[in-house]
């Protein structure tokens, strides 16, 4: 039987069962032309190669094309850029070697706050790693993740993490080696601006930490910051342009800075003085997948893999490698990471404030604590 005889015949099939249940002659018609086409196909072989378009020159479809080849689109605050670009290749082929299937990621690297408003604007990320989770709440907030986020990866999704730094100049003239030396007269401080700057944030919450984790009440950490603020000459918009204030410009004592830059800077050839103090505030880095893209992309499964893969010793290994040290113990308590990251004696974190919503209401908002030490200190 030919190819028409074949689908003539179902077709002939179909007509007489609808007109036996008595259908009105349209639908009959509609369902008829349905099934024809449904016969035809079934007349033409249907096998899984005559799909592929290899032998009738028709490309592959999108579903086949999707199953050899997936796309991610991560984006992350700068300073993980090196981190990623060893992990990935990594993940890369793992992947690859498991499922028999080709992972790339598009990659955008920038300022934790302008990538949160380049998502929610309309960036189309599958995953996002920022500097604080006030920024991936923003995005929630904006319909992209789901709530409960935090849930969904180790260690309330925080990957990665670092602490504050107090970079001095050659040789520290001003002897500075806490948080309270940075009170003393005579002491210049740069840093950026609270309002705008994600790093001056956590460079904020350390000052105040420093008070609260050594016995000293609210009163007495708002008279340390405003003391530290009425000395910094300028507040820079972020944490790029404050250190090139401090390095370019040659213009203060001392500048808050993430020991994972400093180390990578150090890395690069640039050695800066710098004191960890034994009180300090854990920064932590969280991942999370942007749900309404990777729902849109198709993209879930890899992306959760990838995720999870960021967690290994093997990618944590990387991580530490660039500055930040490990969130997986293991690989934190290894001779060469624990000398490299000696362990802070008094760590403060950002649960312990309430979390990042109330840290933002009680310090940042308009017309918080911030806003009114500006107005005394009349910046």
């Amino acid at each position: 039987m030919n190819f028409w005889q074949c689908a003539l015949k179902k077709s002939g099939e179909i007509s007489n069962r609808l007109r036996l249940k008595s259908i009105k002659s349209f639908l009959s018609l509609f369902l008829v032309g349905v099934s024809l086409s449904v016969a035809i196909a079934a007349c033409s072989g249907g096998s899984d190669t005559a799909n592929t378009g290899s032998n009738t020159g028709t490309s592959a479809s999108p579903v086949a094309a999707n199953k050899q080849d997936v796309q991610i689109n991560l984006v992350s605050f700068a300073v993980t850029k090196a981190a990623h670009d060893a992990i990935i290749p990594k993940f890369v082929e793992k992947w690859k070697q498991e499922r028999n299937q080709n992972v790339t990621f598009n990659q955008s690297y920038g300022g934790s706050g302008s990538q949160t408003r380049a998502v929610i604007d309309g960036l189309e990320a599958d995953i996002v790693h920022l500097a604080l989770a006030l920024d991936t709440d923003k995005i929630q907030k904006a319909g992209l993740i789901e709530p409960g986020w935090e849930k969904e990866a180790p260690n309330n999704s925080i990957v990665s993490k670092s602490v504050a730094a107090i970079v001095t100049r050659e040789g520290n003239p001003k002897n500075i080696k806490t948080w309270a030396d940075l009170g003393k007269d005579g002491v210049q401080l740069i840093t950026a601006d609270p309002k705008t700057s994600g790093i001056a944030r956590w460079n904020f919450l350390a000052l105040w930490n420093s008070v609260i984790k050594t016995g000293g009440g609210e009163d007495k950490a708002t008279e340390f910051v405003t003391k530290v603020y009425t000395s910094v000459p300028v507040l820079t918009k972020d944490a790029r342009e404050a250190t090139d204030v401090f390095f370019k410009k040659n213009q203060g004592d001392a500048l808050i800075n993430y020991e994972n830059e400093i180390i990578f800077a150090a890395q690069k050839g640039q050695k800066l003085p710098y004191i960890i103090p034994d009180v300090n505030i854990s920064i932590d880095n969280p991942i999370t997948l942007v749900d309404k893209n990777v729902d849109k992309h198709g993209t879930r499964e890899v992306a959760e893999a990838f995720v999870k893969y960021l967690y290994t010793p093997e990618a944590q290994q990387e991580f530490a490698k660039v500055g930040f040290r490990p969130v997986d113990e293991t690989v934190a308590q290894t001779k060469d990471l624990a000398k490299k990251y000696p362990k802070v004696k008094n760590l403060g974190t950002v649960q312990e404030y309430g979390g990042w919503d109330a840290i933002q209401k009680k310090f940042f908002d308009d017309g918080a604590l911030f806003d009114k030490i500006q107005t005394k200190i009349k910046r």
